[in-house]
């Protein structure tokens, strides 16, 4: 075989090898470039369901919120009036009902520690809506939660009074002021001065009566807020029972034993009174029975249908309540 025949053949073989392995690694290209367009959709569309469902997320918050601020309008708005301390009729108020608080904190309503004198419950024959919070005339008292005054008037008894409106359906009531330093419809931070302390109306010393209700129903001050030193509200979502709303449950003179319901459940078990035989011993008295079972007098004449002047006997049973 001569040379050049030789030499054709070699680079007729060699042109073959290289054209397989052009072809070769064009269809591993090819190859590779499909697998990373299939991966690239995927990843493509992986990213627009979850901007999508970002979306929707979204979308539910918002409507949440605009629900939320919807049912806030709503307590602000519901029965409005400057002209009456009383907005509501009390008889639609259902219970137990729900709370919600936006905070942990409430403001203190008088700037120097908080001495309760005397507390919601019965006193003295009658209902005492409230409590008495000791303080110096012309002391500032503040708002304990922020809101909208719905009410700056003479009250009866209350003397010079301010209501202000929550955004959770409650209203605070602030009485026995020397000056009320608000106008109604007026909106106000929590902590903001309301007036100044002072003995107007049927006071005797000077204090703060302050009143919380919801809807015009009264609610025990101590079941919803701690009245120390750390000014904590006990739960931002909770349940009232009838226990905490009247008055003949508690002695104005005695700090309540308090107990959150965190769920209806536990709000309307509350609410069932259970009761007890005491068989009368020497030396009692209502009064002393009353405080040993931390009950009001007047809540034990009602239970037994007896009057306070009933002559007690040794033996005697009187229904009271555990």
């Amino acid at each position: 075989m001569s040379f050049k025949k030789f030499f054709n053949i070699v680079l007729f073989a060699t042109l073959i090898s290289i054209s397989f392995k052009v072809e070769a690694q064009q269809f591993i290209y090819s190859t590779k470039f499909k697998s990373y367009n299939t991966e690239q959709k995927k990843f493509n569309k992986a990213i627009e369901e979850a901007r999508i469902e970002l979306e929707k997320i979204e979308a539910a918050k918002k409507a949440k919120e605009a629900a939320i601020l919807a049912k806030k309008m709503a307590f602000l708005n519901e029965n409005w009036t400057n002209k009456q301390f009383f907005a509501y009729d009390r008889k639609t108020i259902k219970e137990p009902f729900h709370l919600e608080f936006d905070t942990l904190n409430y403001s203190s309503p008088i700037d120097k520690d908080k001495v309760v004198t005397s507390r919601f419950g019965w006193r003295k024959g009658r209902a005492h809506n409230g409590i008495d919070i000791d303080l110096v005339k012309g002391d500032s008292v503040r708002a304990i939660l922020p809101g909208k005054v719905r009410y700056v008037k003479w009250h009866g008894g209350h003397g010079r009074t301010v209501v202000v409106r929550h955004d959770n359906g409650l209203e605070t009531v602030y009485a026995h002021l020397t000056k009320q330093l608000v106008k109604e419809n007026q909106e106000v931070k929590q902590g903001e001065v309301l007036g100044t302390g002072g003995i107007t109306g049927n006071a005797r010393g000077s204090h703060l009566h302050l009143e919380v209700r919801y809807k015009g129903q009264p609610i025990n001050p101590e079941y919803l807020f701690d009245f120390s030193d750390t000014n904590e509200i006990r739960s931002q979502d909770l349940w009232v029972s009838r226990k905490y709303t009247n008055p003949v449950n508690f002695s104005s003179r005695r700090k309540p034993k308090i107990t959150v319901h965190n769920s209806e459940e536990e709000a309307k078990n509350a609410s069932k009174i259970q009761k007890k035989i005491y068989r009368i011993r020497r030396g009692d008295t209502l009064s002393k029975i009353a405080y040993r079972n931390n009950m009001s007098i007047t809540q034990i004449c009602k239970l037994n249908k007896i009057s306070r002047n009933k002559t007690l006997r040794i033996g005697q049973k009187l229904v009271l309540i555990e």
